[in-house]
């Protein structure tokens, strides 16, 4: 079976329920397991990721307004791959490859089409269900119940770990210029952990926010994984927002409470990595738990 998988946290999910063989193409952001870094990428962005939040939330939304994708699917190169299954995802326009790119893509192939698999994850139950969908589509129910029931029961053990430990607030940033919070599973991935998520909605797509917001609700702990950034490209944004008149006197940085952590690794992408996700929001909220994970630090 030859799949091709066109966002990074489908990439996981084929690859943990044992089909990283039959991965034949990936997305330009496919990069974990490191194994895949083997594999052609068939997609681009159409505009340039480096530089500040606040340069790349203007390229993207430049984009947008013109009614084009920001991304770009090189079909010929996709239908030389043969693909059998293709993954991609119709929940975020701006994260990664949309289903209608995938689609406009698929105008290019000739003779049998593939089957497209399409996630949407708004929520955890979206995960799960997303997970024994792509089961589905490689012929491996059992292997999709068995990982969800795997993941679900690590969680729950960090639940059982938080539950006796005093909550606190915490404002999640998943964007730093301009300042915006975290919706969809993040609300659940706090509440698991112990905390109390004041902006962001579960189910729901992350909200913009306000500095004058953030300082009206002073929250205990402010975490900050922006979407799309590594632990050493977040640090190096944060002087964007410590700058802001008025932060030194948040109650969050007072008491050393800043997390920053690994977004696009971790609690951007909607896969497996969620259950490490939620262990490295508890010992970042709860000083007394440790998992031992290192894809976060406090500012």
């Amino acid at each position: 079976m030859n799949i091709v998988s066109l966002i990074a946290s489908a990439t996981e999910i084929v690859s943990a329920l044992g089909f990283e063989g039959d991965l034949v193409g990936r997305s330009h952001e496919c990069d974990y397991p490191p194994g895949v870094a083997r594999l052609p990428a068939v997609t681009e962005p159409k505009f340039p990721t480096d530089g500040t939040s606040y340069a790349i939330d203007q390229r993207v939304k430049a984009i947008l307004q013109e009614g084009l994708s920001v991304y770009r699917v090189h079909a010929d190169a996709l239908a030389a791959l043969r693909p059998d299954v293709i993954v991609t995802q119709d929940q975020c326009r701006v994260c990664a490859v949309s289903l209608d790119d995938v689609e406009g893509a698929l105008c290019a192939f000739v003779g049998t089409r593939p089957r497209v698999v399409s996630l949407q994850p708004d929520c955890l139950a979206d995960v799960w269900a997303d997970i024994r969908r792509v089961a589905a589509a490689l012929g491996a129910r059992e292997r999709g119940e068995a990982l969800v029931a795997s993941l679900q029961a690590r969680m729950a053990a960090v639940v059982e770990a938080a539950r006796p430990l005093p909550r606190v607030s915490v404002a999640t940033i998943e964007w730093i210029d301009p300042l915006m919070a975290a919706g969809n599973w993040m609300p659940e991935l706090i509440d698991m952990a112990g905390g109390t998520s004041l902006f962001g909605e579960a189910g729901k797509h992350s909200p913009w926010m306000t500095f004058d917001a953030l300082a009206a609700a002073d929250p205990d702990v402010i975490f900050v994984s922006p979407c799309g950034f590594d632990l050493a490209r977040t640090r190096a944004e944060m002087p964007a927002l410590a700058r802001t008149p008025g932060w030194s006197e948040l109650r969050a940085v007072r008491g050393g409470r800043v997390v920053l952590a690994d977004g696009n690794q971790y609690f951007n992408r909607p896969g497996p990595r969620l259950a490490e996700s939620l262990e490295i929001l508890a010992e970042a909220l709860h000083p007394t738990l440790a998992y031992g994970h290192s894809g976060w630090e406090r500012y």
